[in-house]
């Protein structure tokens, strides 16, 4: 299953949208990596790949968690293949009362 939600992701995901902060972040860490000595660039290229695969990470698990969620819903309404919310609230209030 991770790898077919991996698929749907990149799928939906649009690499435009985050190019130009791609960019952003690699012109900042080009200029620390000058003020750094060769161990310092390691340290951070290291530091920057775990940043990288970390978000990466985390943004398929909230792609996952959304897909999830939708899916439920999805089930929920196919069940009698009618909702209203209005309904719903009206049943909501008759149990309370």
């Amino acid at each position: 299953m991770y790898d077919y939600m991996r698929a749907l992701e990149d799928r939906f995901t649009s690499e435009d949208r985050n190019a130009e902060r791609r960019q952003e972040l690699e012109t900042h860490r080009q200029a620390v990596a000058v003020l750094l000595d060769k161990q310092g660039r390691k340290k951070l290229l290291r530091l920057v790949d775990a940043h990288t695969a970390m978000q990466e990470e985390m943004a398929l698990n909230s792609f996952i968690a959304g897909f999830r969620l939708a899916w439920g819903i999805a089930v929920e309404l196919g069940a009698d293949g009618k909702y209203s919310y209005e309904q719903e609230q009206e049943q909501i209030n008759r149990l309370k009362n």
